[in-house]
């Protein structure tokens, strides 16, 4: 885990109490699924997820042991969706390092991912928390639904509404379930458990507007994929939304919409490089701006003190991040 992030520091032995407890999912099971959570824990990422839910739970008092258990559920649950995706992707990298599927062949790689979900509900229900495994299982449904829809009626849709329906089920709910089981750990009113979920919501909007302005900024090494890989895909996220609509009459463009998002290789680099040097990035990260002011505007109506000081800096590291 990254600690040079000071929103670490609130819960630096809380989030090392989480890991233990995702590796200890894997224990007396095959040795290759203990080397497989082994590495995936090991890569690195900065454990945002989990980080959110104990400052919010702890910013409401909530029962430290239980709020371990919900954070390993849902960083499980987070990994499990990385190992299927990196699959259905042909991602070999992942923040500079091997993923599974690089290492494994597709069906070891599915069946690992599908352990994990199955570990990830198990933890959810050590929570004893009905509400809370409710939620869970409704985020697990969205996720899935989200993928399917990605995969099947995603490709050259470059409406704006359904790109955020799009990212809400592939990004922003499970931050939105992070924010609100704690909540619900943490036995909070109505009005609070309503301040997470807005806070949740909007800081993870804004986190994958940041990872599709990425994907156009960052280097393939970074991104273990071609930069640009969503529009080589056929997948318009907002930066390219935001570039159609000022250039609709650029012959790329409108190329590629009336060939079904395709286009010849050095065409396709072509618009990729041209949206990488456009406004459109800049128009994107202030849309992502935007999201976490009203992240922080609900999180101020919650009670005062350091761990809520630790979420709003959380919030802002969201636009100022990299790979």
């Amino acid at each position: 885990m990254n600690n040079n992030l000071s929103f670490n520091n609130l819960v630096i032995e809380e989030i090392k109490s989480v890991e233990n407890l995702m590796r200890d999912q894997a224990k007396d099971h095959h040795a290759d699924l203990q080397a497989a959570l082994e590495h995936l824990i090991s890569s690195g990422g900065k454990r945002i997820r989990p980080n959110i839910t104990l400052l919010a739970g702890r910013m409401l008092n909530g029962n430290i042991n239980r709020l371990i258990t919900l954070s390993a559920a849902i960083e499980l649950l987070h990994t499990a969706t990385l190992v299927h995706d990196d699959l259905i992707d042909g991602s070999l990298l992942r923040r500079g390092i091997p993923t599974l599927n690089a290492r494994w062949s597709p069906a070891a790689t599915v069946l690992t991912g599908d352990f994990l979900f199955a570990k990830a509900a198990k933890l959810a229900s050590e929570t004893d928390s009905i509400p809370v495994m409710k939620l869970f299982a409704n985020t697990l449904v969205i996720i899935v639904n989200g993928e399917i829809s990605q995969l099947f009626s995603s490709r050259c849709n470059h409406n704006i509404d359904q790109y955020y329906q799009r990212i809400y089920e592939k990004t922003a709910s499970l931050f939105e379930t992070s924010t609100l089981a704690a909540g619900l750990i943490a036995e909070a009113s109505e009005a609070e458990k309503e301040y997470l979920r807005q806070f949740g919501y909007e800081i993870g909007i804004a986190f994958q507007i940041i990872d599709d302005i990425l994907d156009f900024t960052s280097n393939a090494e970074k991104l273990g994929k071609p930069v640009g890989g969503d529009l080589r895909h056929g997948l318009i996220t907002l930066p390219a939304i935001y570039y159609f609509e000022s250039h609709q009459n650029e012959s790329n463009v409108k190329n590629y919409i009336d060939q079904d998002c395709f286009l010849t290789n050095t065409n396709l680099d072509i618009l990729i490089e041209q949206i990488r040097n456009s406004d459109a990035i800049n128009t994107a990260y202030e849309k992502a701006k935007s999201h976490v002011s009203l992240g922080i505007r609900a999180l101020l109506r919650l009670p005062e003190g350091d761990d809520r000081n630790a979420l709003e800096e959380m919030a802002n590291y969201v636009t100022n991040r990299s790979i």
